[in-house]
C-alpha cells in the first residue's frame, strides 16, 4: 500500500476533483496526502528582482499560502493527514522528483483537456507529468463520488515493452483486491483471429511472470474499428472505475496509440485514467 499520495493544486475545480479522489484513496489505505502548489517564480527570477518586485513576490507567496490553507479546508479531508508543499518553480517536469522526494507512491492530478490554457492542471501540462513520471499518475477529469479501485481495465497490445507496466499495474492493484481485466482491442488494420490473439496473450502473460492472472476469466478481446472507441465501449460495459495504460517516457502513452490517440484518451475521456511507465 502507498504511504503518501501527491496532489498538485492550482485552486481550480479540477484540482479539487483530484483532491477529493486522493482523499478517498487515503482514507481507505491510511495514506498521507502531499498537497503541492507551484508559484511559478524561478530562482533566477528572484535574483533579478528589484526590491519592490521582491516584496511583491513575498506578499504573493504569503497570499498563496493562506489561499492554500483555505482551499484545503474541506469536510471530506477530515481525518486525512496532509502535508502542504509550496514550490516556487512551476516546472511540470519537476513533479516526479518532488513526488519521489516526499516518498509518494501515486500522483493524482486533475485535467480538463487540451485547451491550451496556461494553468497548472490542464491537459497538456498533465501530459508532461504523465510522460516524465516514474510513478503511477491518476488523471481525474470530472467529479467522482466514492472513488475506488474496484474494477480496473488494463489496455495492452502484448508487445514486450508493456511487460513491466503490466507487472507494475498488477502489483499496484493487488492490495486493493481489484477486479482486473486485461483488454486487447482487435482492429481491422491489425486483425488477428482468436487463436492468434490467445497465443500472443499467453506468451505475454508467461513473459510477465504473473502467475495469479486468470487468462480465461480476466483476458478480454474486443473488436472495434477504432482503438479509443473500443477502450471506451468496453470500459463502460464493464463499469470500470479506472482505465490503466502503459507509457513510454517522453513519447507519452505507449506507441500503439498512434496519431496521439493516447494523449486524446487522457484529454477526452471522463473515466479516470492511470498510467504506468515502462
Amino acid at each position: 500500500m502507498m504511504n503518501k499520495i501527491l496532489v498538485p493544486i492550482d485552486f481550480s475545480e479540477h484540482s479539487e476533483f483530484a483532491l477529493r479522489v486522493a482523499a478517498a484513496i487515503a482514507k481507505k489505505n491510511d495514506s498521507e496526502l502531499v498537497a503541492l502548489h507551484m508559484l511559478g517564480i524561478s530562482d533566477e527570477g528572484l535574483t533579478r528582482m528589484e526590491t519592490q518586485e521582491l516584496q511583491e513576490a513575498i506578499l504573493n507567496l504569503k497570499f498563496s499560502d493562506a489561499k492554500f490553507t483555505d482551499f484545503l479546508d474541506r469536510v471530506y479531508l477530515n481525518g486525512v493527514k496532509i502535508q502542504n508543499v509550496v514550490q516556487r518553480n512551476k516546472d511540470f517536469f519537476e513533479i516526479d522528483s518532488i513526488a519521489n522526494k516526499y516518498e509518494a507512491g501515486l500522483i493524482v492530478m486533475g485535467s480538463h483537456g487540451s485547451k491550451g490554457l496556461n494553468e497548472v492542471l490542464v491537459g497538456s501540462n498533465t501530459e508532461k507529468v504523465v510522460r516524465t513520471s516514474t510513478l503511477p499518475v491518476l488523471v481525474i477529469k470530472s467529479p467522482v463520488v466514492n472513488f475506488k479501485f474496484k474494477k480496473v481495465v488494463f489496455v495492452c497490445d502484448f508487445k514486450e515493452d508493456y511487460t513491466e507496466p503490466f507487472r507494475n499495474a498488477w502489483n499496484f492493484f493487488k492490495p486493493f483486491k481489484s477486479k482486473f481485466k486485461m483488454l486487447y482491442i482487435n482492429l481491422p488494420e491489425n486483425f488477428l483471429n482468436n487463436q492468434e490473439m490467445e497465443e500472443k496473450a499467453m506468451e505475454f502473460i508467461k513473459r510477465a511472470g504473473v502467475e495469479e492472472f486468470n487468462f480465461y476469466k480476466d483476458m478480454v478481446f474486443y473488436n472495434d474499428y477504432n482503438l479509443e472507441n473500443g477502450i471506451y465501449r468496453y470500459a463502460n460495459k464493464f463499469n470500470a472505475d479506472v482505465v490503466a495504460v502503459p507509457t513510454r517516457g517522453r513519447r507519452g502513452i505507449a506507441h500503439f496509440f498512434s496519431s496521439n490517440k493516447g494523449e486524446s484518451l487522457v484529454n477526452h475521456s471522463n473515466i479516470p485514467i492511470i498510467t504506468f511507465k515502462k
